[in-house]
Formats: C-alpha cells, sequence, structure tokens
C-alpha cells in the first residue's frame, strides 16, 4: 500500500474502534443500570458463545476462506500489475493505469470477500454480526475508494501532456496543484460516505458548516479565486504564452511571466506592468505574435501633370518589384496575392494604391525586422525606378495663375461709370 494513503488509512481505521468502543459502552451503561453484573462479563458471556456455538469446521472456513481471499488477491494483482506494466512499455500510458489502479486494491477487495465467504459458517450475536458487517462493509468501500484514488493518476496524465504541448510555466505550476486538489476531493467524498452510510453519522450538519465557512472563505478571498481562475482560463484557453507580444487595454509588450496570481509584460519602454489575471477572465486581449502575416498599406502619390502612360507605367513598375523573384519569398500568392491600382484622384495628386501581405515564418526567419527590412528594399526600387522613368513624386502644392502668364491668359475687364462732373470711375 503507498505511503500516501498511509494517513488517510489510519484515521478511517480509528473509526471501527470508536463505534466498537461506543458499543461496548453502550452495553456497560446498561449493565450498570440492570444490575446484571460487569462489563467484562457480559463482552465475555458475548464473545464466549461465538466460540461454544461455532462448530470446528466453521473456524476451518473462516481460515480457508481467509487464506484463499490472499491468495486470488496476491494472484489478481500481480496479473493486473503485468498487464498494466507491458502496456506502459508500449507508450499506452493511460490503458496501463486502468489496469495497475485497482491492482493493489485487488487484494484487500479479495480478502474482504473471504472472510465475508468464511463468517457465513460462523455462529454470532446480532450485536457482534452488526458490527462485523460494518467492518467488512467499510474495508469493502475502502478497496473502491482506493481504486478511486489510484486512478486520479489519469488526470495528472493528462494534464501533463497539456503541459508538455503549452511549454508554459504557468501550467507546470498548476499541475501539482489540480492534482493534490483531485485526491484531496476523492478523500473527502469518500470519508463522508463512510460516515453516513457505514456508521450511520449525519453529515448534514457537517455540510452546513463547511457552507459557512466555505461562503466566508470566499467572500474574503474572492479576489485570489477570481486570480486563480483567471490563471486557469489563462493556462486552458492559451490566449498568449511566454514571449508573446500582446495588446491588453493600454499596454503593449511581450509577456514575461505568467504566475497563478497575475501576469507580467515589459512594455517597449521597458518598463514591468503587472496585470491581475482575473482581468483577462472578461476582457480582450489581442495576441499581436500569433497573427499569420503583417499587411502593408500605402498610398504612392505621382503629380497631377503626369501623362497617362506614365500612369500606367508606374503602376507596371510597382508590379513588377513586387513579382520580382528575390521579392516574392514572403508571399503566398495562391492566397493573398499584392493588389496595386491607380485608384483615387487627390486634390493635390494622383494616387496608386499598393497593399501587400507578409507572412511570418520562424523557418525563413521571416519577423517584424524582416517585415520592416523588406519594406524599405521596396521603397529603395521603387524611387530608383521611377527616377529613372521620369516620374515625379507628388507632395502638397499650391497653384497660383499669373494674368500674365502667356500659358494661361486671363481677360481682365475694366468697368468704367461717368461721374456727374465729368471723371472718369474705375
Amino acid at each position: 500500500m503507498p505511503r500516501r494513503l498511509a494517513l488517510m488509512l489510519l484515521c478511517l481505521a480509528l473509526w471501527p474502534m470508536f463505534a466498537f468502543a461506543d458499543t461496548t459502552a453502550a452495553a456497560a451503561a446498561a449493565v450498570a443500570e440492570n444490575n446484571d453484573g460487569d462489563t467484562l462479563a457480559m463482552l465475555g458471556t458475548a464473545l464466549g458463545s461465538v466460540f461454544e456455538e461455532t462448530p470446528l469446521w466453521g473456524w476451518g472456513v473462516l481460515f480457508i476462506g481467509i487464506l484463499g481471499g490472499l491468495t486470488v488477491g496476491k494472484i489478481v494483482s500481480s496479473v493486473l500489475n503485468g498487464i498494466g506494466k507491458r502496456l506502459r512499455e508500449q507508450d499506452l500510458q493511460m490503458r496501463g493505469i486502468l489496469f495497475e489502479a485497482p491492482a493493489s486494491p485487488s487484494s484487500l477487495l479479495c480478502l474482504t470477500i473471504g472472510i465475508q465467504l468464511g463468517l457465513l459458517s460462523v455462529v454470532m450475536p446480532p450485536e457482534v454480526a452488526a458490527f462485523t458487517q460494518n467492518l467488512l462493509k467499510f474495508l469493502l468501500l475502502l478497496a473502491f475508494g482506493w481504486i478511486a484514488f489510484n486512478l486520479v493518476d489519469l488526470i495528472d496524465i493528462a494534464i501533463m501532456r497539456r503541459v508538455e504541448e503549452s511549454n508554459s510555466k504557468l501550467a507546470a505550476q498548476l499541475a501539482p496543484l489540480i492534482r493534490k486538489t483531485f485526491r484531496i476531493f476523492v478523500v473527502i467524498v469518500f470519508f463522508l460516505f463512510i460516515a453516513q452510510n457505514v456508521f450511520g453519522v449525519n453529515i448534514s450538519a457537517w455540510l452546513a458548516g463547511l457552507g459557512i465557512a466555505g461562503l466566508a472563505i470566499s467572500l474574503a478571498s474572492q479576489d485570489s479565486v477570481r486570480n486563480l481562475f483567471g490563471s486557469i482560463t489563462v493556462m486552458l484557453d492559451k490566449p498568449f504564452a511566454v514571449g508573446d507580444r500582446i495588446n491588453f487595454g493600454n499596454v503593449d509588450g511581450f509577456v514575461e511571466e505568467i504566475g497563478l496570481r497575475s501576469s507580467r509584460i515589459r512594455t517597449f519602454t521597458g518598463h514591468i506592468v503587472t496585470i491581475p489575471n482575473m482581468r483577462f477572465i472578461d476582457g480582450t486581449v489581442e495576441n499581436i505574435s500569433a497573427r499569420p502575416f503583417l499587411r502593408r498599406t500605402l498610398d504612392v502619390t505621382i503629380t497631377y501633370d503626369t501623362p497617362p502612360e506614365k500612369v500606367e507605367e508606374a503602376v507596371q513598375i510597382i508590379k513588377d518589384i513586387l513579382s520580382a523573384e528575390d521579392m516574392t519569398a514572403p508571399f503566398r500568392l495562391d492566397q493573398r496575392p499584392p493588389r496595386i491600382y491607380f485608384n483615387e484622384f487627390n486634390s493635390a495628386s494622383l494616387n496608386i494604391g499598393v497593399s501587400y501581405w507578409y507572412f511570418l515564418s520562424e523557418e525563413l526567419g521571416h519577423d517584424w525586422w524582416g517585415f520592416l527590412a523588406f519594406g524599405e528594399t521596396f521603397n529603395h526600387r521603387l524611387l530608383r525606378a521611377f527616377n529613372e522613368a521620369g516620374i515625379e513624386f507628388a507632395f502638397p502644392t499650391q497653384t497660383l495663375y499669373l494674368a500674365g502668364d502667356p500659358a494661361r491668359e486671363l481677360n481682365v475687364r475694366a468697368r468704367i461709370e461717368p461721374s456727374g462732373d465729368g471723371s472718369r470711375q474705375q
């Protein structure tokens, strides 16, 4: 029996002793009231009838039952352990636990069944028989509780697999906590079940007291509980991981640590911002690192006096730059090819809209800095190509038309009205 069950079994094993002590005390009280003799005499009479009325072959059957239970339990335990070990060697951990979990408890289960069958031939008074049946029921339920306790290892394996997949420090911290919580839960449920169904204890008052105490604790530590649930939410939903760049509220930076109470974000200014995990439950987290691509949208503006042929040439120059062999590596032309269109007549320029999608790839080294370098290369090639083609970039301008400009002659008329004194007014 593993050491982790020693304390539980010790506490539960003391219960029958107290129950037997209560039975003895009741018998003693009855003897004292009726003045029929002392307690030892009454107990001796009760136990003596068992030896007197049970034949010799009855004790032999009991011995055979105990021996058979031990033998069968040993065989069943060895077989289940062997099957579980072979399944584990085949990397079938879950199936192996399904066989190993009942291996050790099967010995106690078979022994209890053997004792039960052996006691069928033993003659006992009603009081002794009732106590014996309660004790056997306790051992039987203990075996099943032991099996349930061992099956918690299935949850342990499932949690550890998630930890390995997520590679998260938070998951590694929560895994032992969740495992211990499940085991404590199994022990408490088993303890309450035994108390009510074997020893007839009324647990309603206990549960009411636990409910009041739990309410008081929850009210006093509701923020801590919310932070814990926020940590579990981050672990299960995985909106971000350590090293990701996220935008949460007014905080934009890289996740450095995810703890049980809070997470730490390193901003671009170098500061550390600590955010309680409970805020992630109902908040909106933008995971910038999880984006599959970066989109660049820019407007290439050229002057209004550019001829239509030159406008078409400008559009083609941009298409040729983005379709060059050394420029298409970050693109996925079958999904999101670059888009180039002469799309607007601005107030001071002709506009060519350009959009391209830079797909991120760790294998190819395509990241944020690669995206900036790619944009710089595009800008250099575009500037050089436009200068060679004689295409001018536009910038905000204001044109003044002069009356003496021969290219844009203006007709200016003077209005002359005669005055009463013979002079002219303009």
